[in-house]
C-alpha cells in the first residue's frame, strides 16, 4: 500500500483508565489487526493510544479497544493525520 493511503489516528481515553489492563489489552487486540503504533498511562490519568494503518482497519480496531474497555471509558479525544510510518508494531510505552 502506498505510504498516502496510510492514516494515524491519535486517541486520548478518559475515565477509569488506567489499573485495569487497558494498555496490555490495546496491546493484545493490535496482534488482530494490521496495525502499528503505541499506548501509555499519561500522569493526568488518561490513556494515550497512537495507531497507524489503513483507515477501516484502524476502525476495527479501535472499535474492538472501545468495546473491550467500554466499562472504564467515559471520554475520547481523537485526532487523524498521515501516517508517520515511524512504528515497527504495537506496544505498551512508558
Amino acid at each position: 500500500m502506498p505510504e498516502g493511503d496510510l492514516l494515524q489516528r491519535e486517541v486520548y481515553y478518559s475515565g477509569r483508565v488506567q489499573g485495569v489492563g487497558f494498555r496490555y489489552t490495546a496491546r493484545s487486540l493490535a496482534e488482530r489487526f494490521d496495525v502499528s503504533g503505541f499506548v501509555r498511562n499519561l500522569s493526568d490519568g488518561r490513556v494515550h493510544l497512537v495507531v497507524e494503518g489503513e483507515r477501516e482497519e484502524i476502525a476495527r480496531f479501535l472499535d474492538t479497544v472501545g468495546a473491550a474497555m467500554a466499562r472504564y471509558i467515559t471520554d475520547t479525544t481523537e485526532t487523524e493525520r498521515p501516517a508517520a510510518g515511524r512504528f515497527g508494531g504495537f506496544t505498551v510505552s512508558r
